[in-house]
């Protein structure tokens, strides 16, 4: 994200830019007005000539030229009511629009400061960003066995935690820090309160509570009412169950860095494409700026917006024929589409809306309204997006969603070729562990699995559940001897989690295939080859990643 000096230093060398380039922008328009014939009617002609003046109408105010703006829509206005009549101009309705083309000239002096402290108030954080939690824990446990269990189970998820069996050592701790997740016994030797009593003082005099989450063997009322009083957020009795551990803990330190919006902006104007691109990748988005509406479909499917800004008025391509096309995208359906333009006819405006447009923001737009307005719509969207395309119980990518993530990360590692690598993994023995342990215990071992994978890869990285036990991996910039030692790295740690039933301890396995885009053609070869190679290493004695085998290549005139 850009720091503001250098944003409002952008800003500026934009404007310096548009006033510059002002002048033969309205050379352009006033060739385009001589050149209209006078005794007959040129439809083209005058739609192109309504298109250049509606662009001043939409970047004028926006590049500190608000009286430029305000004349060039009552030019705009006029020429609309012409373009709408298609009829010959009379001679008054020539010096009319004679008499504001040089209003256009005489205004265009005046340039107001627009941008004052302009980058200071879009400097701030995307709300998709959430402020990182700490994944640090102190632990405060008496039995030395337990602590350090808990502290190895801990983290296999990425914890970093610290072990404390005194309370003196615990205070003395706390005097220095202040982020972390306090997980603590209630019972001590020497106090049957000793956990919720340190807690008290630790807490006392902050403005901020640290979280606590305690631990106890005992599950009397009264203990868990202390607990609570203490400012407990959790209360899980011993032996403790790790599933429910992490989810408390996840909940409250989810470092799973959401990636940045993107969004894409259609707009034949360079000035003002470039204008909204620096404001909203100020605000932490990612932003990609098509001029031509007739190459957008290939940088749709590569580029993947989360929102697209479309201009009403664009040559060759309008915006509504355009928002159309999209519409007809299975891929785009549903992705938010909204117009920017200088377009104030409210009828107009519905009709964008209802040919497949989710939204209309007036130009000239304030940057902190349109990042609002972006954010608030693609948040929204991507609420009701995840309801159909996300697993209900992992929270991955369903069956369908991770294909078509598949298909869409295949064609940027082709188009830019880059390295991909695509992982199937199936969990060991699954049938047997529902069958012995029942349902909800192998739901919880798929969720395990399900959030042990997200916590370990990378945020660029794509996660879903195919189906059942059975996962997919989408590892992006990642070749397949990348991919075999991330992924032999999760194996490892995830045989080593241990899950409780019944107070019986149990361990669970997965296996896995690999097959790097390299050596595949298409999205196809590419499952085919991971599944079979995840079926090697399921019939060779499981708890293993298998790399696929490179396809045969056909002797040349072979039949």
């Amino acid at each position: 994200m850009t720091n503001p000096s250098m944003l409002q230093a952008k800003l500026e060398r934009l404007c310096d830019v548009y006033a510059a380039q002002l002048p033969e922008k309205l050379k352009h328009i006033e060739q385009m007005w001589a050149q209209l014939p006078q005794d007959n009617w040129d439809a083209e002609g005058f739609q192109t000539l309504h298109r250049m003046v509606h662009s001043l109408t939409g970047s004028g105010k926006t590049f500190g030229f608000a009286l430029l703006s305000d004349v060039a829509r009552n030019l705009e206005e006029h020429l609309r009511q012409i373009v709408q009549t298609e009829t010959v101009l009379s001679e008054d309705q020539r010096q009319h629009i004679q008499k504001l083309m040089s209003e256009l000239r005489q205004v265009a002096i005046y340039r107001e400061a627009l941008f004052n402290n302009q980058a200071d108030s879009i400097a701030i954080a995307p709300p998709n960003y959430d402020a990182l939690s700490p994944r640090r824990i102190f632990l405060l446990e008496d039995d030395l066995e337990q602590a350090e269990e808990l502290k190895v189970q801990l983290g296999y998820f990425g914890y970093e935690v610290t072990v404390f069996h005194t309370l003196t050592d615990f205070r003395v701790a706390m005097q220095q820090t202040v982020d972390v997740v306090i997980l603590t016994d209630i019972s001590f030797p020497d106090n049957s309160l000793g956990g919720v009593e340190v807690v008290k003082e630790i807490q006392a005099g902050r403005e901020t509570p640290l979280p606590v989450i305690f631990i106890s063997a005992n599950d009397e009322f009264l203990i868990r009412l202390e607990a609570a009083r203490a400012g407990g957020i959790a209360y899980l009795n011993k032996p403790l169950n790790i599933s429910k551990l992490i989810d408390k803990l996840d909940a409250l330190t989810s470092t799973l860095t959401t990636l940045p919006y993107r969004v894409m902006i259609i707009d034949d104007s360079v000035d003002i494409s470039t204008y909204y691109s620096e404001v909203l990748e100020q605000a932490g988005m990612v932003s990609m700026v098509v001029h031509n509406p007739l190459n957008v479909i290939k940088t749709l499917l590569e580029f993947a917006p989360d929102l697209i800004l479309i201009d009403l008025y664009m040559p060759k391509c309008s915006g509504m024929d355009l928002a159309k096309v999209i519409r007809q995208l299975d891929a785009f359906v549903s992705i938010p589409i909204v117009f920017l333009s200088a377009e104030i006819d409210l009828d107009k405006q519905l009709v964008a809306m209802s040919l497949g447009g989710d939204d209309f923001l007036a130009k000239p737009i304030l940057p902190q309204h349109l990042i609002s307005s972006v954010n608030s719509r693609i948040r929204r969207s991507l609420i009701l997006r995840s309801l159909v395309l996300r697993d209900s119980l992992t929270g991955l990518f369903n069956h369908t969603a991770i294909k078509d993530e598949l298909d869409r990360e295949v064609i940027r590692s082709k188009r830019h070729g880059t390295s991909l690598a695509f992982a199937m993994i199936d969990i060991d023995h699954f049938k047997q562990i529902n069958d012995t342990y029942g349902h909800p215990i192998g739901d919880r071992v798929i969720k395990s699995l399900a959030r042990l994978l997200k916590q370990r890869l990378r945020a660029s990285d794509l996660v879903g559940r195919y189906g059942g036990e059975e996962f997919a991996v989408i590892l992006v910039n990642a070749d397949r001897a990348t991919a075999l030692q991330v992924l032999d790295t999760i194996r490892k740690d995830f045989s080593q989690l241990r899950y409780l039933s019944d107070r019986k301890e149990f361990t669970v396995t997965f296996s896995c295939g690999i097959a790097d885009i390299s050596q595949f053609r298409d999205v196809t070869e590419l499952i085919e080859a991971s599944d079979k190679a995840l079926y090697n290493a399921k019939h060779t004695g499981r708890n293993q990643v298998v790399l696929s085998d490179a396809p045969a290549v056909e002797a040349a005139g072979s039949t």
